[in-house]
């Protein structure tokens, strides 16, 4: 069983229920991915209000437990506690991260949105495990953040970031190989594995790739 407060997965899937089409059900693809290999999932439904969230939350508990994958809420602490979820993701409108860990203890997970270097070590003092990074492609779910930060940009955070980095935006499968050449050996993704026909198959495609190299060559 997975250490609590432990960064042990490579793969980590952020949902978005509106990239579903012809009625797909956000919790079916979830657990499909989870088949697939997912080891971690963050909840990232914003317009959701409390009480539905907090469903939608108990459902994706269930269902990552069982698997032995980890569940993060995107900023909402009260119902990451209310649902024993692993811990919490936050953003640049959160609460900060210090305040984040005060209230979830040292055990539970916080991860943290970052576009520049620098917010990597900011949030690594103030107490976060890991950080997504990006966006590191141009992609439609990110178009408010601004232009793609590129390759160099996550090279450069990668070679000097004290927590663990998971790449972000525009990421598939077959962007891997460039992650990995930049030092990344993390990858988050969202339409990648939920718009795909199988998410289970496009998981572990992903999770093929991030294998370190030396088990690709054995």
């Amino acid at each position: 069983m997975s250490e609590p407060g432990a960064v042990d997965f490579s793969l980590y899937l952020i949902s978005d229920r509106h990239l579903l089409a012809d009625g797909r059900d956000l919790v079916e693809a979830v657990r499909l991915a989870l088949i697939g290999g997912v080891g971690a999932v963050q909840l990232r439904e914003k317009d959701l209000p409390a009480a539905a969230l907090y469903t939608l939350a108990r459902k994706l508990r269930g269902i990552t437990r069982e698997a032995g994958a980890r569940l993060l809420i995107n900023d909402r602490i009260d119902v990451a506690l209310a649902v024993d979820a692993d811990g919490v993701h936050l953003g640049g409108a959160s609460l900060p991260v210090a305040v984040a860990r005060q209230q979830l203890g040292p055990h539970r997970l916080i991860g943290v949105s970052t576009h520049r270097a620098g917010e990597i070590f900011t949030a690594a003092a103030q107490g976060a495990d890991f950080v997504t990074f990006g966006p590191v492609y141009a992609t439609p779910s990110k178009l408010p953040y601004g232009d793609p930060v590129g390759l160099d940009a996550l090279r450069q955070a990668c070679s000097t970031a004290p927590i663990p980095v998971f790449g972000l935006g525009g990421v598939t499968s077959s962007r891997v190989p460039e992650l990995q050449e930049a030092g990344c050996t993390r990858a988050a993704c969202i339409g990648a594995i939920l718009t795909a026909a199988d998410p289970a198959n496009a998981a572990r495609a992903f999770l093929t790739a991030l294998a370190p190299q030396s088990a690709k060559r054995s």
